[in-house]
Parts: structure tokens; C-alpha cells; sequence
């Protein structure tokens, strides 16, 4: 598909971002997004930025943050790079593995054990050789500005310390998982969302168990 083939709004997103990348240095923000294109409605860029990466013209970098990137090729009206996710070919010649999934990030729903988990195929664009893998189905809205939508799968790595500004799934007082941004300070663990509608919330760092570090996103269609 040619950029010519997206509607006015799509493209009109895209240049934004390609824009926004290029004098920042990051991506936008889904409400940077929509403010840049004067659209009052984030939820309606949630469905822009979602079919520009159902096409191909936006990749995920699954670096810290898992910024939203321009894909190869999508500058002009050129087929653009399907690299990471949606071209068979592709996926064919990248190393897939099989690691397992746990089921959904949800209030009240904590993580299965991997001895009823489904086994699930993660390609080499995401798991990119690490050990120690797991996936989960998102439930909910709370990283949106990450691009991160409710039905997405996640990609998380046990690790043994997270840093400031990792993007977490973390175990609240052995009930509740969730996924959040992860900072810790004298005050004690922060679990912070990434949509304006909800609020960061401190916890004790005893009630806090992490479980994994976001490292990729697969798009459930």
C-alpha cells in the first residue's frame, strides 16, 4: 500500500509523527498526536495509529518505552517495511520461538502458573534471542499513550532489578496485576499509567511484586 492510499487523517498522522520524531528525538504521545493534528478526540488517534500499524507504515521499537517509529519505506509512496508483524514472508524468515501465555493483565486475574499456560509464537523482531520470555493479553486503556491498546499481547522478561521508567507488570499485594511505568523513591514504588484520565498511585515496596519487563507488543487482530 502507497501513502496516497491512506486517507487524509492517516497521513495527516503519520507526517506528524515523522515530524515529531525528527525535531524531539521521541515519539509523540497519543494526546501530543492528536493536538498536532487538531483533533480533540485521542481515542479516534488510538484508531489512526492502530490502522498505520496494521499497514505497515509504524513499527514499534520494543526499546525502553517501546516507542512508535516510522517504518522503512514509509517516506514515500513506496510499499512500507511489515517487518516486525502482519507479512507472513517475513515472519517466515525471522526466528520464531515458542514461549508461554499466561493470559490477561487484569484486576483481580493474577498470572497463571506456565504449567497451564498456552504456548504462543513470539518472532526473533521481539524476543531477539533473550530467555526468560512470557506474554500476556492486555486488558483495559491504562498505557494508551504508549500506543499499548486493550487486546494487545505483551511481551515481558523476568529480570532480577528494574530501573526508572521500565514498563512493568507488577503483582499488587498477590491479588492484582497490572501494567504500569515502574519508578521507585523515598516515598516508595510508583505504579504510573500512561492516559491523562488516571493518576499515578505509590505503594509500600513490600506490596509490590514485579513480574516481568515489557520488552515487545504483538497486535491481536
Amino acid at each position: 500500500m502507497k501513502t496516497s492510499d491512506l486517507t487524509k487523517r492517516q497521513q495527516a498522522v503519520l507526517k506528524f509523527i515523522r515530524a515529531f520524531v525528527q525535531s524531539e528525538g521521541r515519539s509523540p504521545t497519543l494526546a501530543e498526536i492528536a493536538k498536532g493534528v487538531g483533533s480533540s478526540a485521542v481515542s479516534t488517534i488510538h484508531k489512526h495509529v492502530q490502522h498505520l500499524m496494521d499497514k505497515g507504515f509504524l513499527v514499534r521499537s520494543h526499546g525502553k518505552g517501546n516507542n512508535l517509529v516510522v517504518a522503512s519505506g514509509a517516506d514515500g509512496d513506496s510499499t512500507p517495511s511489515r517487518s516486525l508483524r502482519g507479512d507472513p514472508r517475513s515472519e517466515m524468515t525471522s526466528s520464531v520461538r515458542i514461549f508461554p501465555f499466561c493470559g490477561d493483565v487484569a484486576a483481580g486475574s493474577p498470572i497463571l502458573p506456565e504449567s497451564r499456560a498456552l504456548p504462543i509464537e513470539v518472532p526473533n523482531s521481539i524476543h531477539r534471542q533473550r530467555d526468560e520470555l512470557f506474554v500476556l493479553r492486555v486488558r483495559g486503556e491504562s498505557m494508551v499513550d504508549d500506543a499499548i491498546l486493550d487486546g494487545d499481547l505483551v511481551v515481558l522478561q523476568r529480570k532480577g532489578e528494574y530501573r526508572n521508567g521500565d514498563r512493568v507488570v507488577a503483582l499488587i499485594d498477590r491479588e492484582e496485576v497490572t501494567l504500569k511505568e515502574f519508578r521507585r523513591d523515598a516515598k516508595g514504588v510508583w505504579l504510573v499509567p500512561h492516559n491523562p484520565e488516571l493518576q499515578p498511585r505509590c505503594y509500600a515496596p513490600q506490596r509490590i511484586d514485579i513480574q516481568g519487563l515489557l520488552v515487545g507488543v504483538m497486535r491481536s487482530c
